[in-house]
């Protein structure tokens, strides 16, 4: 059998249902577990020496196990952040299928890149939507963030502008990469003011849960296209499973999975 994990501060069985899930669909000999590390060297270490294929990486390890790992690949060398090791015979190379989830979903949505991008945020997340974004081509980017320090930094990063607020004129594409929205204190929250959500052309809300979050029923409320977190878990989940098993499943497959590990 072969072992794939998660390493996180805080284990959740998101990923655990969704690669489990796939691999009894596609009855494939894999197992996958949630673990959390107060020893991020060891627990890499032991990711080498046990043979383990695959290691999805949370936060807040996702920056310092970059001098853990053998190899970057260009998805996580762009945002120098990594959400997924694969070991191949004991050589470690990791990824971020986050920077590649956005990049596909800018895609398929096809989301012209002459449209003018706010992104509210400038945590991790924000990082490698920024980062798709300006490999996509778009060039008319502001990044809205009340810290000064991490936004004028996140955009000056990758050649952007810096704003503390939302303000007029707003842009054909919004972002939200904040916990504005999620569950808890913020739940009610509305990422984005109605006059920028009026202007917009799409809304993309980066926040998986829920799926359905004030700022995407606001968005729809106006008939604007969305792109939700939920596409984004499903399709970086998807990325990993690939890399771990050299097995793409179905778009109906993926979907039944993201279902799944949201119950």
């Amino acid at each position: 059998m072969t072992l794939c994990i998660s390493l996180a501060a805080r284990p959740t069985d998101i990923g655990t249902r969704f690669h489990n899930y796939l691999y009894e669909e596609l009855g494939l000999n894999y197992i996958y577990k949630a673990f959390t590390t107060t020893d991020l060297p060891a627990a890499i270490t032991g990711v080498r020496g046990l043979g383990i294929r695959g290691c999805a990486i949370s936060m807040p390890f996702k920056e310092d196990v970059i001098a853990l790992v053998d190899r970057l690949d260009p998805s996580a060398q762009a945002i120098d952040s990594v959400n997924t090791i694969v070991n191949d015979d004991g050589v470690l190379t990791a990824y971020n299928t986050d920077y590649l989830a956005v990049a596909r979903l800018l895609r398929g949505h096809a989301v012209p890149a002459t449209h003018s991008v706010l992104v509210r945020g400038s945590g991790g997340m924000a990082k490698a939507v920024v980062a798709a974004l300006r490999d996509a081509g778009f060039d008319r980017v502001r990044i809205v963030a009340r810290n000064e320090r991490t936004g004028r930094a996140l955009a000056g990063q990758y050649g952007f502008a810096w704003q503390a607020e939302v303000e007029e004129p707003a842009a054909d594409l919004l972002i939200n990469v904040t916990p504005l929205g999620m569950t808890g204190d913020d739940a009610d929250v509305v990422a984005f003011p109605q006059h920028a959500i009026d202007a917009a052309r799409v809304v993309f809300d980066v926040v998986a849960s829920p799926s359905e979050t004030p700022l995407v029923i606001a968005a729809r409320e106006t008939g604007k296209p969305v792109i939700t977190g939920a596409e984004v878990v499903a399709l970086q989940a998807e990325e990993q499973f690939v890399l771990y098993t050299s097995i793409r499943p179905t778009p109906e497959q993926v979907r039944a999975a993201g279902k799944f590990s949201r119950r």
